[in-house]
Parts: C-alpha cells; structure tokens; sequence
C-alpha cells in the first residue's frame, strides 16, 4: 500500500526535539528521512565523560531515539570541503530540508538555502529556530519555557493568585515548532506542483505561539481586557471546566461547557437547582464549586467516570503515565505499539496519531545509530568503496 509521503526525500539537520518529531512524522507518512549528524570528535562529545551532566545527557538522547524511527543516518563533517560536497549531491535528489541551527549556521557552513536551490530549485528548506531568522531576538538563545513566555502562553497558564506554571515543552516545541513546520512544509509541497519551484520557510516557536493563543488575545483587543492567570473559564477557575480530587487521591477532569452537559450532570448529582447557575460569579459560584469539590472527594476517580461515561457527561479520568497504556481507547486506537528491531527484541513506541483510510502510514524500524548508514548513502551516491574508505580514514564522514 502507498504511504501518503512516498518518494518524498527530507534531509533532517537537526539536533533537538522539535525537528525531530517534524521529521518523525512525515517519514511515519512515508518519507525517506536522511539525518545528516556530526562525526562524533571530543567537542561534540563534551557533554559526556566525567561530567555531572553526562548521565542525564544520555537519558535525554536515549529519549530522543523515540522521535527518530524510520529515519537513517549519515555522520558527515560539514566543516570539510568534501563533506560538503557529499550534501551538494544529496540536495541534487531532495525534496525537503529540516534546519535546526540559528539563524546563519547554514549560511556560514554554505548549505543555506540559497546555496541549495541553486543546485536544485524544487528544494524546500524549512528552517525552526526560536524567533525566528531576523528581528531582535534572532540570535536569543532560549527553550520551550522561554518562547512561551515572550508569547504570553506561560502568563496565562496555572492558578489565579500563583505562579505560572511551565505545560511542560508541548506548546513551544511541538504544537509551535514541529507541528507548525509540518503544515508548512506539506503547503510547500502543495505549491510546488503548481510552480514547479521550492521555497524557503522560516518557522519561529515564539510566532507560532502567539498563534496558537489567538483566541485569548482576540478577547484582549475585542474588550481591551487582558485574560489574567487563572480567571479565564478555560483555565479551571469555572466550576464545570475545571479538575477535582477524588477518594483515591487521584484526579477527574470536568468539561462541561454545553449547557446540554451541564443540565446532564446536575441531574445526576440531584442538584437540578444548580442549571441555571453554570456561569453564576461571586457566592453561587463558590457554593457550586465547593459542592463539587466535596461531591467528588467521595467516590474513586474511576467509579466516578464509570457513573457518568454513558449519561453524556463530559468527563475524563486524569492519568498518571503508567496508566496509559492500559485504557481501552488507547488500546483500541494503538497508541502504544511494539516495534521488533533486528535481533528480535521489541520495544514500545507510540502509534500514530493520524488515521488515514487509504494511505496509512507505517513505522518501518527504529532509530538508527550514528552514521549507520554513511556507507550505504554513499555507495548510491556513486562513491567507490575506496572513497569511502578515504573519506573515513580523514575523518569527513563516520
């Protein structure tokens, strides 16, 4: 069966998260992903040794292998004159570059985007940085916790009255950086079979941010009210959006927005009283939420959605991360899967995310070892083996 991405050739310069589940994704959707990695050198490698990091440094890598399935690697020194010349060949068959350097790297390296199209005009060069390739902060090295703050994510995110609180890196990274250069990428490629032409695409996590929270600040420039921290009713300050602890010392999500799910869970809490009050203020309010609050504290977390499930109730149990796996929605939508590598061993990966009825996609193998596949890369690129030999022997590639 085809993949969706068939026949399309990424070449991924990346070296954190966000480029990696881009790229994840589209070869998941049938891409020919290439990782291009630096030969391992004792600066590359001075995370490691002795140093109190080095632990925790390979625990995040060892992390990282999950967003490289399906892809290969070649380890090349782009520093190097034929190192680069092997990337000049490359680009002659590629459909997609992925850039995770700062603004300039790529240029100063000479394998910017306009060196690239030169050589070949369809490519489409999707580089993800910060702030972006130019304004004041172009150059500002930051995080997912950073972007969100310049954005006004993070301001908005966590109780009335406390600090923010950091949703760990999922808005920066992945909705703002990966999932933001996938859409622009596949618009590009969409393009093209218009244009017969590629195209540059500057991808900053801080823009996509400022986007992602459109409506909040829609609400800003509609009332000249800025939302504060815990006080919109998305944030859980509403008595029916909100989370409650329950007997077991676990947590229910509530998301009763509707007023059709409202009136549903006050009639099953014999509180038909409390319809008319959903989006009440002041005291009917507090009274609500402390009903619900003390409500919940007595039953278990699962007899509570056990009772409502099927009453059209909008609710959720909140899992810790070893229980995922375990829900039948999960396991029916085979989040979780296992992937057997090449000496039979299986190991859990995380299924995808988009169901596609005719071109489905597929995870082929897991993640490649550093340089795996250098020498199969160049061998059809034309390289002899006693070029490759040599070109090992010096350290261009690995």
């Amino acid at each position: 069966m085809t993949l969706a991405l068939e026949g399309v050739r990424v070449l991924e310069l990346a070296r954190v998260a966000p480029h990696f589940f881009c790229t994840m994704m589209l070869s998941d959707m049938g891409a020919e992903v290439l990782k291009i990695e630096t030969p391992l050198t004792a600066e590359s490698t001075r995370e490691g040794g002795d140093e109190p990091l080095a632990g925790q440094w390979a625990a995040r890598k060892e992390n990282y292998a999950y967003l490289n399935r399906n892809k290969r690697s070649i380890a090349i020194d782009l520093k190097a004159p034929e190192g680069k010349e092997v990337l000049y060949q490359l680009a002659r068959e590629t459909d997609v570059v992925v850039d995770g350097f700062r603004p300039g790297v790529v240029k100063r390296l000479g394998v910017d985007y306009e060196t690239l199209s030169r050589i070949n005009p369809r490519i489409i060069f999707c580089s993800i940085t910060g702030y972006g390739q130019d304004g004041p902060y172009r150059l500002l090295p930051g995080h997912d916790i950073n972007y969100i703050s310049l954005a006004g994510a993070l301001g908005l995110i966590g109780d009335k009255g406390g600090r923010p609180v950091p949703p760990l890196n999922l808005i920066a990274d992945y909705a703002g950086g990966s999932l933001h250069s996938i859409i622009g990428i596949l618009m590009a490629l969409v393009a093209r079979e218009r244009t017969g032409r590629g195209q540059y695409i500057d991808i900053s996590m801080a823009d996509a941010v400022v986007s992602l929270i459109s409506t909040e600040i829609g609400s800003y420039f509609n009332t000249g009210d800025p939302p504060r921290r815990g006080e919109g009713f998305l944030s859980g300050s509403t008595p029916c959006y909100a989370v409650y602890a329950t007997k077991d010392e676990k947590w229910i999500s509530l998301g009763c927005l509707e007023p059709h799910f409202w009136i549903n869970l006050c009639r099953a809490l014999g509180r038909e009283d409390y319809i008319p009050h959903q989006w009440d203020e002041g005291q009917k309010k507090d009274e609500i939420a402390s009903f619900l609050k003390q409500t919940f504290l007595t039953r278990n977390r699962d007899e509570w959605f056990e009772l409502f499930k099927d009453k059209d109730i909008a609710i959720g149990k909140v899992y810790d991360l070893d229980e995922l796996e375990s829900d039948p929605q999960v396991q029916h939508r085979r989040l979780v899967v296992e992937v057997e590598d090449a000496r039979g061993k299986k190991w859990k990966q995380v299924g995808l995310p988009i169901k596609m009825s005719d071109t489905p996609g597929r995870i082929k193998g897991l993640a490649p070892a550093l340089g795996e596949h250098t020498g199969e890369v160049l061998r059809e690129l034309g390289y002899t083996s006693e070029a490759i030999a040599r070109l090992l022997q010096d350290g261009t590639v690995a």
